[in-house]
């Protein structure tokens, strides 16, 4: 036996990523476009980098509030004041170490071994691997393709749930599909959760990532104040802070001293001058956020004219998020093509397979990116398509 048998099956199963696999062939190669992973092509801006800086010249390197910093706590409060209307409270926000993070801690939260986590698929492959790791079975339910995009069957959902089941993961917009859940769907789902006794984590990331509206519907256009909704978000994808790590959770106010300890107990707390950054990115990044969309919806449109005018790709515009999830006629391995492109194409995206069930024969491409390099990068998949099987 080798070391390696003698670690938990839940660490040793752990899935390799299919996407960090393509990567790290591909890295380095000269002149690839990469449009495999989520985030864009812009470092943080100056005016969040500054107040860090300020915040390490000050000697701020301390241990610090495990619930977060004040100043962010109520940053945030004033951020989903302006975003989602209404009033929010400090004491229903904790920072925390990225987006996986919240997530973990949700998880910690609300499932364990024995239990069944319910989520939306094809998605975001992380989550899924978390709650293995955690233990509990995570559960899929695939999101049907129709000629108007994807689009959730609430009784499929339902008809997922066990005796079992502790939470639904919802991700809207979605990762990788660019679903968005309408207010409808969200209340739908809403009262199965309630019918049933269970949690919701929401992630809502993109939500400000939504074209055709200010934002996306949110779990709290239709939420009570009793319902068992845990939301998970990041600082990554707004204020391109990837690198960072750096999330929150949004929780009731009667959780906050449960969500502090799992937070002792996991990272001692987010350092005090990321947190600075942080604060900085909420109340003074929404013309930053609100630029990017609208060049992601540029991208957006010539990628999807492109593709489309080949003949042989199937797709509808993404109604948030910044991915395209596409299938072409003739392709089936979506992990043999997503190389090929490497190598034919020199274009990198990421193989459908990666986001488990009902994602294979699909690709997904992140179009955050400039608007010269999804010119070409659309050039490049058009002739690869138009060659290929």
């Amino acid at each position: 036996m080798s070391l390696v048998d003698h670690l938990r099956p839940e660490a040793r199963n752990a899935p390799e990523s299919g996407i960090v696999e393509l990567m790290n062939h591909a890295r380095g190669r000269e002149g690839l476009i990469p449009l495999w992973v989520g985030e864009g092509d812009l470092p943080t801006p100056s005016f969040i980098a500054e107040a860090t800086v300020a915040s390490l010249a000050a000697g701020e390197t301390f241990y610090t509030w495990q619930r977060g910093i004040p100043e962010l706590r109520e940053a945030l409060a004033r951020y989903y004041g302006r975003h989602f209307g209404g009033s929010y409270r400090a004491e229903e926000f904790i920072a925390c170490s990225s987006g996986m993070h919240a997530i973990q801690l949700a998880l910690d939260a609300v499932a364990g071994p024995g239990d069944e986590v319910v989520y939306l698929s094809p998605a975001w492959p992380n989550f899924a691997a978390a709650a293995a790791i955690a233990g509990a079975r995570p559960v899929p339910v695939v999101l049907d393709n129709t000629d108007n995009g994807w689009a959730l069957d609430i009784e499929k959902l339902a008809a997922a749930i066990t005796p079992a089941t502790k939470a639904l993961f919802v991700n809207t917009p979605s990762n990788p599909t660019g679903w968005v859940a309408d207010r409808e769907t969200l209340a739908a789902i809403l009262a199965l959760a309630r019918a049933r006794g269970l949690w919701v984590v929401a992630d809502e990331i993109y939500a400000l990532f939504s074209y055709g509206a200010a934002r996306a519907p949110s779990f709290l256009d239709v939420a009570g104040p009793q319902d068992r909704l845990i939301f998970v978000n990041s600082f990554s994808k707004n204020w391109s802070m990837t690198g960072w790590r750096i999330g929150w959770l949004k929780i009731h106010p009667d959780l906050q001293q449960v969500f502090e300890n799992l937070v002792q107990y996991s990272s001692s707390g987010t350092p005090t001058f990321l947190q600075r950054g942080a604060v900085a990115a909420l109340d003074h990044g929404d013309a930053f956020v609100a630029g990017q969309v609208e060049r992601a919806a540029k991208a957006r449109a010539i990628l999807c004219d492109r593709l489309a005018a080949t003949g042989r790709v199937h797709l509808a515009p993404p109604a948030g998020a910044f991915y395209l999830f596409f299938r072409i006629d003739g392709v089936e391995d979506s992990r043999a093509a997503a190389f090929d492109m490497v190598e034919r194409a020199n274009v990198g995206l990421a193989p459908g397979a990666a986001f488990g069930a009902g994602g294979e024969g699909y690709f997904r491409l992140c179009f955050h990116r400039r608007l010269d390099q999804i010119e070409e990068a659309a050039e490049r998949l058009g002739r690869w398509i138009e060659t290929v099987g």
